[in-house]
């Protein structure tokens, strides 16, 4: 009898255990998957879809916004924002929408959007917007569990490449915005496209084979005078473009025969780029769609929600692709300190 109720114990405390640590050992999906926003219930969560926008599944269910979610390299992590502690800051789940807890511990008065990870997981570079006027508003890279982030520069919308070696994101003049390549050991940047080609490029979006680039970009240099109509006719010509790495290769992917193309998300194997659009007119609801890079046929994956901002974004995630959980040397995080001390 006291056999028994010894291992009842040990059963029962080793139950208890497990599920106190399960947040450790969370599981990567098995198959491809999309991230994505959906207001279909009256205000905005983070979905998971199949890439064929079947299976269409909610993960987060607060009253607040969750928006601009973000797959971990190795899919056992999502990263997304949401205010629902009052100003849009980095929150954290596991991949079925489990263990959500916020990244940072103390409030500021400013937004935190846009993360991106590091290949190894350990770090995140985000935008933050500051709100009270005496902050400093640009890009910064945090280590996470660290509460002490660290400014870059007055970039934004960073891309992580996968091998951990550049950092894509956008520079900007009053009238023009362009990606830049920047050195992850170095922070030393070049443009990515030559300085003539398309003066407004932003939304970077790697392919995880780590050649191929997807951003949003508009022909024409912002207008001098932003009057709302030309302003709107202007961005309506924002769409999607894709490049190789070393600038080569430059092809359009969707036409401007609607509204702006916007939020590119580059499929693992470099074959689609998913991006978020406007149907029906300016009067129409945002959908996400995807585009073949070699046929350019478009396919529209979502197609409810009542308002405005019925579906964007999106973020995918292939386990073939998954990175391994071991720190690499030639990655920011084992660098960046010792860079910024010399």
């Amino acid at each position: 009898m006291k056999m028994t109720r010894v291992s009842v114990f040990a059963i029962s405390t080793l139950f208890v255990l497990t599920v106190g640590v399960c947040p450790l050992f969370a599981q990567a999906p098995t198959t491809p998957k999309i991230l994505f926003t959906s207001a279909r219930d009256g205000n905005r969560e983070v979905y998971i879809m199949n890439p064929d926008g079947s299976e269409q599944v909610r993960l987060t269910k607060h009253p607040g916004n969750d928006l601009q979610a973000v797959w971990s390299r190795t899919g056992e992590k999502i990263l997304f924002v949401s205010d629902r502690g009052g100003e849009r800051d980095l929150y954290m789940m596991n991949s079925d929408g489990s263990n959500v807890r916020r990244v940072f511990k103390r409030k500021i008065e400013a937004w935190r959007t846009t993360p991106t990870w590091s290949p190894d997981g350990k770090q995140i570079i985000y935008d933050q917007w500051d709100r009270s006027g005496g902050g400093t508003s640009g890009m910064y890279i945090l280590t996470l569990g660290e509460q002490d982030p660290e400014f870059i520069g007055m970039y934004s919308r960073p891309a992580w490449s996968p091998d951990g070696r550049e950092i894509a994101c956008s520079a900007a003049n009053p009238a023009r915005r362009w990606i830049i390549l920047m050195n992850a050991r170095t922070q030393k940047h070049e443009r990515l496209l030559p300085k003539k080609t398309l003066p407004w490029q932003t939304q970077p979006s790697w392919a995880a084979t780590g050649d191929k680039i997807a951003f949003v970009g508009n022909k024409d240099p912002i207008p001098v005078i932003l009057d709302k109509d030309l302003h709107n006719a202007w961005a309506a010509k924002d769409t999607i473009f894709i490049v190789n790495r070393d600038g080569t290769g430059l092809k359009q992917l969707v036409p401007e025969d609607g509204q702006a193309a916007l939020y590119p998300a580059v499929s693992p194997n470099g074959e689609e780029v998913l991006y978020t659009q406007q149907i029906n007119g300016r009067r129409g609801r945002f959908q996400v769609f995807k585009v073949n890079v070699n046929s350019k046929i478009r396919t529209q994956l979502t197609h409810i929600g009542n308002i405005l901002q019925a579906n964007t974004g999106g973020d995918w995630f292939d386990p073939a692709y998954a990175l391994p959980v071991s720190p690499e040397p030639q990655l920011l995080t084992t660098t960046w300190g010792k860079v910024k001390k010399q």
